[in-house]
């Protein structure tokens, strides 16, 4: 009998909360650049910045490109544009499954 202690997903992070925040404004697509900037100053508000600029950037990218490949959002050669479904992101698609005591 196998056993996780671990949690099967994490849930999002502040960086995909500003994502998912900023991307659900209905109309509107952003290049990257334009993007980051935006969560960027959203994040320093918040005084979540943490790590670095350079990092955040990469962080950023790494979680907009997850986002895309879920079919969350469109990217159309180098606009990103929010869909429908990115309201789920912020909501674990999979219960916790906790460590259980024997």
């Amino acid at each position: 009998m196998q056993r996780k202690s671990a949690f099967s997903r994490r849930l999002p992070d502040l960086v995909t909360e500003e994502l998912v925040a900023v991307l659900s404004k209905k109309g509107t697509s952003f290049e990257f650049k334009q993007l980051f900037d935006i969560i960027y100053e959203r994040l320093k508000k918040r005084n979540a910045a943490s790590g670095g600029e350079e990092m955040l950037r990469l962080r950023a990218y790494e979680k907009l490109q997850h986002l895309v490949s879920r079919g969350m959002v469109k990217k159309t050669g180098k606009k990103y544009k929010g869909l429908v479904s990115l309201a789920n992101a912020l909501t674990p698609s999979e219960p916790f499954i906790t460590k259980s005591v024997s």
